[in-house]
């Protein structure tokens, strides 16, 4: 899967990358001064998309490991703090907004982690402790460094200590082997991206099939993991309906409602950037050209009926199989929520609020 490796020349002697090049057992790798010599080695690329999801870097993070998630004007948001270990993807989805978003991309691994155990215990310092819903799932996927790194299994440890985070690992891949007997108190989440076996083997490449994800949660569920899904991004097709309340049918016969602390639901959206990448990497793809408007964010939405619809339906199946799962909206203004579920979070306390709610009871965090 790795075709080629580089390493920042200031972190050749740290203990976390000499391990990784050790489980890796490449000989090739290439010393960096900076990431501009990287990116001039990656610019030679025929497809350099496709070429940093096989080239990785090893540097540090000079920034804060854990942000605030940006949120987008006008739309609603969650709260999520993003814990960022790296950048980047293997798996190769067309509508993936990394495509568009990192210039060139490539697979970044952050190897001082030190720090980033610093930030959590300064954050579990403070007085009075705040409550946190954290992830590394928002610019790359959770799992994929696990083979080469271990990283999530620490990070579960870490959380198993505290009562007053959560951290949610969230993932297309199926190999959850490194959390198997784990002490993990009920503090990670573990989360998976869902969407019919259709756009899973038209638009996800070398990603792992629904039925092996489903499995992998099921095993979760037994070592007594809490478990949340994410139908992001839904996406219109012909014969979208069978195949989306069938999936749902799938997932809870698969685990029990009871241990899921949460459903998002998100349609597809997408910078105007990214059009161009999928038509030149994904021809055959059609998702593009749907009926889109320009969203309040700039991305293409769906036009806002169709995205009504499209909601509508997917609660009522959710709610046939699993009426009391907490389902949430990705990004979707206000009139979205009223005219699907009913109601606006900020008339019960806001989005935060409720997903805090649903952690502490699925999680036996402390809250207030």
């Amino acid at each position: 899967m790795i075709s080629k490796v580089y390493i920042d020349q200031a972190v050749t002697d740290s203990p976390a990358a000499q391990s990784i090049l050790k489980r890796l057992d490449r000989e090739d790798v290439q010393v960096v001064a900076n990431r501009q010599e990287l990116e001039r080695h990656l610019q030679t690329a025929s497809d350099p998309i496709g070429q940093g999801k096989q080239t990785l870097f090893l540097t540090e993070n000079k920034g804060p490991f854990i942000k605030k998630c940006p949120g987008t004007k006008s739309y609603i948001c969650c709260g999520y703090q993003i814990l960022n270990i790296g950048t980047y993807c293997t798996m190769d989805c067309s509508y993936c907004i990394l495509q568009a978003y990192f210039h060139p991309p490539v697979l970044q691994y952050f190897v001082n982690q030190e720090r980033l155990f610093e930030e959590l215990d300064e954050l579990l310092g403070r007085e009075p402790v705040p409550f946190h819903r954290i992830g590394t799932g928002e610019f790359t996927d959770s799992l994929i460094w696990e083979p080469w790194t271990g990283l999530s299994r620490k990070l579960v440890l870490r959380f198993s200590e505290q009562e007053r985070m959560v951290l949610e690992l969230k993932t297309k891949t199926a190999d959850v082997r490194n959390f198997e007997g784990l002490p993990h108190n009920k503090k990670t989440v573990m989360a998976w991206s869902v969407n019919p076996s259709r756009i899973i083997q038209r638009e996800e490449r070398r990603t792992s099939s629904i039925r092996a994800r489903l499995e992998a949660a099921a095993h979760c569920e037994r070592w007594g993991y809490p478990l949340a899904f994410h139908f992001d991004p839904l996406i219109l097709y012909d014969g979208w309906e069978d195949d989306y309340r069938r999936l749902i049918g799938d997932i809870f016969q698969s685990v029990s409602p009871e241990n899921v602390v949460w459903v998002s639901l998100g349609s597809f959206r997408f910078m105007p950037s990214l059009k161009p990448i999928v038509q030149d990497r994904f021809p055959q793809s059609k998702i593009i050209y749907g009926e889109f408007i320009t969203g309040l964010d700039g991305k293409m939405r769906y036009f806002k009926p169709l995205r009504i619809h499209l909601y509508k339906q997917i609660v009522a199946w959710i709610r046939e199989v699993a009426p009391q799962v907490g389902i949430y909206f990705c990004m979707e203004d206000e009139s979205v929520w009223e005219k699907t579920l009913g109601m606006v979070p900020q008339r019960v306390g806001g989005l935060p609020r409720m997903l805090d709610e649903w952690a502490a009871r699925h999680c036996g965090i402390k809250i207030g």
